[in-house]
This record gives C-alpha cells, structure tokens and sequence, in this order.
C-alpha cells in the first residue's frame, strides 16, 4: 500500500519501540518522515534503511517547547507541509502513590502529556492548512485505573481525554485527532520493567483475552489506518489495541 506517498509525517518518540515502528511503517507506505526522540543515535538507527530523501533526523525532546518549534521549523523548512503528527513519545511511571517522588511524577507529566500538547500547538497551523491528522499514543492504562501506576495512568488519561477534546475542537476545520491505547507491548521501555518486575507482566498477560502481548508492528498498523484516509469519518475515537483487555468487567469468570 501507498496509502501516504507524497504526505509529511512526524513521529514522536521514533527511536524506539512503537515509535520506531510508526516511522518505518508510514515510510514503507510511502510517506515522508520526521523522526524525532531525544537519542540521535537511536533515530539513525531507526533511519538505516530507509531512503535518506524521504527521510529527516530530528532530535527533540518533547517537554522542551524551544526543541519542539525547532522540530516543526526543521520538517517544514526539508518538506514544506505537515501532514499527520503522531505523539509516540513517553516513559513509564511504575510506584505506589507513597512511594512517587514529586520529580518523577512531574517527569511523567511533562514527557507523556504536555509533551502532546507542545507538538500538537506547534503543529496545529500547518494541519490546518493540509486538513491532516493527529494520532496519539495513549495506552488502556489513560481508560481505567491500574495500582501503582498513578502518575502514568494521570498523564495517559489526560492524553485520551485531550483527544476527544480536540476531535470535537478541531473537527469542523478538517483535522481529525484519535488515539490508540495498547496494552502489553513488547518495547524496549516496557522489557525493562517486565524484567525488574516478571510477576507484573504474568499478572498483565492474564488479562487479556488473546493470551500474550503485542509487538510494536501491530500497533503502528492501528496508527497507519487511523491517520489514512480509510479511516476518514473516524475522529475522537480512544482505540484500544489490546487483545480484548478493557472488553472485560475485571470481575473474572466461571469458565
């Protein structure tokens, strides 16, 4: 499929995981791609391969407005247009409510959500300008609560309610806004805590109905669809990428 050639995409959080997987997934759709993360080294990484022309290195932390308006002026200055922003940036917050420091909590703030915000207002003109799309990466843990991840599930929430928000905002001027929400993704980011805490990833897995996590390809294949063209009526939606996770009540099962 070519869904996206001659469109402009910038995806967040590039140098990894679902990030790195959105980016060479609209590439290989044919669009042209900013890859932005805070690590060059790892967003070269991810850029090995790909034709170099349709291809920008961009390294940004999304917390940091200054780096934000450099990565807007860098895509329009190479490109000229803005087509789909997708925020794939994040960290993971994993404590008890007594055991969260102010820095982390803060941290998690800033990076999960108000990152979203900085790319989506320094992006917003130009989407106005092409009627493009926006694609959030939130997770089921911004649809329901989970102990010991308070500051995660604040930010992540914000971020699915954000979503809606702007889908209603920003649809009469042509630009759709939706997110996906995984669960159990097999990332860089996401095996370093299942291997510090292995009973949290065998008390995840129980959970969801298809019996294993995702990898980050399956995931990116949601955000492909939701910023194509094929998903042109489909705006606010918070949808979950989770083999069937929040389809259950959480009250168990006789069978």
């Amino acid at each position: 499929m070519q869904r996206f050639r001659d469109k402009v995409v910038i995806v967040t959080g590039a140098g990894s995981g679902i990030g790195a997987a959105t980016a060479r997934r609209f590439w290989a759709e044919g669009a042209m791609v900013v890859l932005a993360g805070r690590r060059a080294a790892a967003l070269e990484a991810v850029a090995m391969g790909m034709d170099r022309e349709q291809v920008l290195v961009q390294p940004t932390d999304v917390s940091v407005v200054t780096d934000v308006r450099a990565l807007v002026g860098a895509t329009t200055e190479r490109f000229g247009r803005i087509d789909t922003l997708v925020n794939s940036a994040g960290i993971g917050a994993v404590a008890g409510i007594l055991d969260t420091t102010a820095a982390e909590w803060r941290r998690s703030i800033e990076v999960n959500l108000e990152g979203v915000f900085h790319t989506i207002q320094a992006v917003l003109p130009h989407l106005l300008e092409t009627r493009g799309s926006i694609v959030n990466v939130s997770s089921v843990s911004g649809l329901g609560g989970d102990p010991g991840f308070s500051a995660y599930n604040a930010a992540k929430g914000a971020v699915s309610n954000l979503t809606r928000s702007l889908a209603v905002e920003l649809g009469g001027r042509g630009v759709r806004v939706n997110a996906v929400c995984p669960s159990v993704t097999f990332t860089e980011m996401n095996r370093a805590a299942f291997e510090q805490y292995p009973a949290l990833l065998e008390r995840m897995l129980a959970r969801i109905p298809l019996g294993r996590g995702a990898q980050p390809e399956e995931v990116a294949a949601v955000i492909a669809f939701l910023a194509s063209d094929d998903a042109s009526f489909v705006s606010g939606a918070n949808l979950p990428v989770d083999g069937g996770c929040s389809a259950s009540s959480g009250q168990g099962s006789l069978l």
